[in-house]
């Protein structure tokens, strides 16, 4: 058998080549890997140039080593950008793509409190499950069951995961083996091909549908109820809308119905708007208050889109149907972790005044800001990209949109900076333009439009508008 450079005499290694790759130890007493060992450990970096210098030697053997590889400088050069490279998978990003909650960005981003406290909590021992007064276990929920008694005026409440978990154990601890009854115009996909007749399916509920797809009267649900039945469950289609020939219960009618047929009423509004102006100039959506007050048993909803905090599910309701609930078993493998109990708890403390709230929870403070305010911004920022980098730009009213499966069709008023390409340096397109900037540090992740970048304004701090700038500047300079 012989080897590639055998059978072809002149690409045979040159035994020098191996000589110019530098030794290891070489490599790390470079002042220029000080920074990267101190950012991640000796060990790790000497892993890194390990590599560099092993995918060098293969180079060289097969023939085909590049000459940039084989000097201590160019090695080095090789080890550094390996470094740049090796950054972490989550990264914080600059949301100026116009969607506030962004799924795919994590949607609510937390109030700075709600990160201080989880950073208190996370980083040594805290009262998770333990009672300081009696030194006895306690509930790890408690705190935030408070809070949201005094936040909707609720008998009780427990927190899950997400709103899918809690969704799912509310129908399997008050429901399993029975039928609920929905609306056939309510049965909701959501991301992730998340169905909800496979939820009910999974959690051993039995389906019920009722009406059609466009109009379900409260005839139709009480000749739907039977011997099996065990609640009615009215689900809010937050991710799109039914318009025009239209016709749907009210949560009071349902809760009446129940309370008529000793049957109890879940009301999954979703989104999780707490009540009038939590969060502010919000209208249409259906909020926890307003269901607690029409008599719904339960009430459950998420907790990182409209509330502005982590991501979790809350229930809301009356004491009884919560304790069946919180005695599932189910319970213990939905529960959340101290970190999201702890951002939840301030980020509900923030609620309860909604005046602070408009001020400290970051979604509720971009939902405040006036759009003549973001044409300011808009108009700096463009004046700024075209008198110091020579751009095309232009600041331009626009419409940013909830996102996240809440308020689908309600636009809100916002502003953009527009910037058509060529831009100088590099990237010539938009879409290269649009990827350059994701990668970069900061990651700025907006629009492309028209052969345009458009970077929306209504989800961006004030304070970042310096990093986009920035972001921008070191793409050209490039």
């Amino acid at each position: 058998m012989t080897t590639d450079w055998e059978d072809h005499p002149g690409d045979r290694p040159d035994p020098s080549a191996f000589r110019r790759l530098p030794p290891v130890h070489a490599l790390m007493s470079r002042p220029e890997l000080t920074e990267a060992i101190e950012a991640n450990g000796r060990e790790a970096v000497v892993s890194v140039v390990r590599a560099v210098l092993e995918e060098a030697r293969t180079a060289i053997a097969r023939g085909v080593a590049s000459t940039t590889l084989e000097g201590e400088d160019e090695v080095l050069s090789g080890v550094l950008d390996r470094l740049a490279q090796d950054r972490p998978s989550l990264r914080p990003v600059i949301n100026a793509t116009g969607v506030l909650l962004h799924t795919g960005l994590g949607r609510a981003p937390l109030a700075r409190e709600a990160s201080e406290a989880v950073a208190r909590v996370a980083s040594g021992y805290s009262n998770l499950e333990f009672d300081l007064d009696q030194g006895t276990r306690g509930r790890r929920s408690s705190g935030v069951a408070a809070l949201l008694r005094r936040l909707t005026g609720a008998e009780a409440a427990a927190v899950v995961n997400n709103n899918a978990g809690a969704t799912m154990i509310a129908l399997r601890a008050l429901a399993s083996g029975r039928e609920v009854i929905v609306s056939r115009g309510q049965l909701v996909e959501i991301g992730g091909s998340y169905r909800l007749p496979e939820v009910f399916e999974s959690s051993g509920a039995r389906l019920r549908e009722v009406g059609t797809t466009n109009k379900t009267r409260l005839s139709d649900y009480e000749r739907a109820i039977g011997p099996e039945t065990a609640a009615i469950l009215r689900v809010h289609p937050s991710n799109y809308r039914i318009v025009g020939f239209t016709e749907s219960v009210g949560i009071a009618d349902l809760a009446m119905l129940g309370r008529s047929k000793g049957l109890l009423t879940i009301d999954d509004i979703g989104s999780g708007a707490i009540g009038p102006g939590r969060p502010p100039g919000i209208v249409g959506e259906p909020t926890v208050i307003e269901a607690i007050e029409a008599g719904a048993d339960l009430v459950l909803c998420s907790g990182d889109k409209l509330l502005g905090g982590p991501q979790c599910g809350l229930l809301i309701g009356k004491a009884e149907v919560v304790r069946r609930i919180e005695r599932d078993p189910m319970m213990r493998a939905l529960r959340v972790d101290k970190m999201t109990l702890a951002a939840l708890e301030v980020t509900l403390r923030l609620a309860i005044d909604a005046e602070r709230g408009a001020r400290s929870i970051p979604l509720w403070r971009f939902l405040s800001v006036p759009v003549e305010r973001l044409g300011d911004r808009a108009d700096r920022l463009a004046d700024r990209l075209r008198e110091t980098l020579g751009m095309t730009a232009s600041s331009e009213w626009s419409q940013a949109y909830l996102g996240g499966g809440s308020a689908p069709d309600a636009a809100i008023a916002s502003a953009c900076v527009r910037i058509e390409p060529p831009l100088p340096g590099r990237c010539s397109g938009a879409t290269e333009a649009s990827r350059a900037l994701r990668m970069g540090e900061p990651s700025v992740v907006c629009r492309v439009q028209h052969g345009a970048l458009w970077f929306d304004l209504r989800a961006v701090a004030e304070g970042d508008d310096e990093a986009i700038v920035q972001a921008i500047e070191g793409l050209v300079r490039a």
